[in-house]
Formats: C-alpha cells, sequence, structure tokens
C-alpha cells in the first residue's frame, strides 16, 4: 500500500475531502505545470501490461509544441485526502504518458497508459546480446535506455544478485525485461527468471517485486462499516494451474537446469494436488482421494541457471495461479493509496473475514467508492 496516515486511513468511511491535482511535464519529469482537472477515472490492475492506465479530461490547457501534446508530454495524478482540522493528505495516482488526446469544448479529453509503455515502444533497432551480467545490471541497461534518469527500485525478497547467462533480445524490450518471448518464442523475461514481476508504480518508478501471495501481510481491514453494496462473489477454474513444472534451458545442447517442480499441497486446499503428483501420481487413488484434480503448467527459460534460481520461479508461479477461481467484486469507500497486488482482510457477510488479494482497484478521482476485484484460496477464512 502507497503511504498513507493513520488518520487518513481512519477517516476513508467518513465525510472527508477528495481534492485532486494534476500536473503536466514535457521534459522528463524535471519541471512539473499545474493544469485545472476536470473528471475521469484511474485503473490500478495487476492483471494488465500497464499497471496504471487513465481517462480524464482537462480544462484550459495550452497545446502543442509548448504545451500538452501527445508526443512528449507526461502527466501525474494525485488524489488528494482532506480531514478536518489537517492540511489535504496528496497520494499518487500515476504517472502516464498520452495514448490518445482529443479536443473538446472545454480543454482536451485524454486515455493514459502507465510508463511501462514507453519501455514497450522502445523496441531495439537491432538484436543485442545483454550480459552474461547479474540479475539487477542486466535489467539496469534495458530499462535506463528507455526511461533515462529512471532507476529500477528492487522490492526486498527479489534475488536482484541472480547471475544470468548472454542472452539475445531480438527487438522486444519489455518482454526481455518482464515475462515476455522473443520472435523465436523463448521465454526470455528477466523478471519471470527470477520469480518476480515488473511494472511501473504509482509514482511512475520502475519496480521489480516478488509476486504477491495471501500469504503476504495484510494491508488494509475492510469491516462491513466500509462495504457500501452487497459483495459480488464469483468462481472460475480458468487459468487455474496447481503443479509447475520449470526447466533452465539454453537451447544449446548444455547442461539443464532442473526441472524443479511446486504443487498445491494442501490436504485441505479444494485444488490440492496430492501428496506427490509427480514421483507418486497414483497416490490419490491408493488413499481414496477422488476429488485430487491434477492441473500442470510449464515454464522453461534460458535466463534460469540453477535448480535453486528454477525452485523460485516454480513457487513463484505456484502462487499467482492459485486462487484464482475465487474471485470477489467488492464496492468499498475509496482507498487510493491501495495498490495491486495488496492483501486486504474483508468482511464480506458479518462477522465472517476472508483474506483476499487485490488484482485490480479502480476509482473515480474524487469520488468517495471504488470497486475492488480481488481473488483467494479456496480457503477463504482469515
Amino acid at each position: 500500500m502507497l503511504p498513507i496516515s493513520a488518520a487518513a486511513l481512519a477517516a476513508l468511511g467518513q465525510a472527508t475531502r477528495r481534492p485532486v491535482r494534476a500536473e503536466w511535464s514535457n521534459d522528463g519529469g524535471r519541471t512539473w505545470n499545474p493544469v485545472r482537472y476536470g473528471s475521469g477515472q484511474v485503473t490500478p490492475d495487476r492483471t494488465a501490461e500497464c499497471r496504471y492506465s487513465a481517462a480524464i479530461e482537462l480544462l484550459d490547457v495550452p497545446r502543442g509544441r509548448d504545451g500538452i501534446n501527445s508526443v512528449s508530454t507526461e502527466l501525474r495524478l494525485f488524489q488528494g485526502i482532506g480531514i478536518p482540522r489537517r492540511e489535504v493528505e496528496w497520494i499518487p495516482a500515476g504517472r502516464y504518458v498520452i495514448d490518445r488526446l482529443r479536443r473538446t469544448r472545454l480543454g482536451v479529453s485524454l486515455d493514459l497508459l502507465g510508463r511501462e509503455e514507453v519501455v514497450r515502444g522502445a523496441a531495439l533497432p537491432r538484436a543485442r546480446t545483454i550480459g552474461p551480467d547479474g540479475a539487477e545490471a542486466c535489467a539496469a541497461i534495458l530499462a535506463a535506455e528507455a526511461l533515462p534518469g529512471s532507476a529500477i527500485a528492487w522490492r526486498d525478497g527479489v534475488k536482484r544478485g541472480t547471475r544470468l547467462p548472454a542472452f539475445v533480445v531480438d527487438e522486444d524490450r519489455w518482454a526481455a525485461l518482464s515475462g515476455g518471448t522473443d520472435t523465436a518464442g523463448t521465454s526470455t523475461g528477466i523478471a519471470s527468471s527470477l520469480g518476480a514481476e515488473f511494472f511501473c508504480d504509482a509514482t511512475g518508478t520502475p519496480t521489480m517485486a516478488q509476486v504477491p501471495t495471501l500469504a503476504d501481510p495484510v494491508r488494509w481491514s475492510i469491516g462491513h462499516t466500509l462495504v457500501t453494496a452487497e459483495p459480488a462473489e464469483e468462481e472460475s477454474a480458468e487459468n487455474l494451474v496447481n503443479l509447475w513444472v520449470v526447466t533452465g534451458d539454453a537451447g544449446d545442447g548444455g547442461a539443464v537446469a532442473g526441472p524443479a517442480v511446486a504443487w498445491d499441497d494442501d490436504p485441505d486446499s479444494l485444488t490440492y494436488a496430492g501428496p506427490d503428483p509427480v514421483e507418486d501420481p497414483l497416490a490419490p487413488q491408493r488413499l481414496g482421494l477422488a476429488g485430487v484434480r491434477v492441473r500442470t503448467g510449464r515454464y522453461t527459460s534460458p535466463l534460469v541457471t540453477s535448480l535453486a534460481q528454477a525452485d523460485d520461479v516454480a513457487r513463484a508461479r505456484l502462487a499467482d495461479s492459485l486462487g484464482v477461481q475465487a474471485s470477489l467484486s467488492l464496492t468499498v469507500a475509496c482507498n487510493p493509496a491501495l495498490e495491486p497486488g495488496d492483501v486486504v482482510l474483508a468482511e464480506v457477510d458479518q462477522g465472517r473475514w476472508e483474506r483476499h488479494l487485490v488484482d485490480a482497484c479502480p476509482f473515480t478521482l474524487g469520488a468517495v467508492t471504488q470497486t475492488l476485484t480481488t481473488r483467494t484460496s479456496t480457503r477463504r477464512g482469515v
């Protein structure tokens, strides 16, 4: 969760002022110019390549080369929380580039995308070999060329010192940094090879972070007084994987790392894969576990060079693929500090609390409510 004071967090369900601030820059963020905000919505979404997107209207704006334009302009938004007898607390609501600009009677209407769009658009003019070097150094080269002056923030738990072999980036800089594939279909994403994810946060900072899990600390407890509409619950088996097999293979005939395997080994989980689906796949039949069903996913990357690294990736992918079958759409008092990937504790019924991982938390700037899209394991209790 973004920094927010305890006083502001406690006041979210009360009558508070919610002003909005918008600024633009044409010099890469060295200077920022205020602009009148009209209306709009921000969409933080962990499942999208650009974690933050927005659609807003600005009033009485300068346009053209020296004003707001779709080529060089960046915008940043802030949602304020105004508590009586305290100064307004400003929460970042994204730093963006312009995807589409339309002139309106009062100003301009803008479709905005997070700074990942800059990286996505900065394809390499020719194939290049990156490494061998540490993951931090390899990622820094690729990111700095697209986002000068913006160093990657490495969050705790990501093994930034992992040694990566030399690999070829054909053209797609984003795929090489995040979790994509090259033109031959080979997985080359640095973040994926570390069991991590790459994104730009609400301040626009490029970030490497561990894949969030339901075991992470709870960032916000949402009691029934903060829930403003009946929660909508849904279950689906789409994209559910309860057994991951991860291998490091450069495809050159050299030694293969792994495979490492990770599976749902919790007998109380509805997605339990059995005591050992790899070495003893008949155990469920022998033990009378008729409800066990294995759904297998595979991941291979030349950037995975050790069994320990493959094990990290397998565990991260398992954490990201479990729990998708139980989701919740929840309308709550708007908390602009909430981030995709945060774990919340929600009172979905009177006295029934569940841990949920937030995938998306869109909100209308200045509004008092927002809708969360979350997921949880099939064991939903605290």
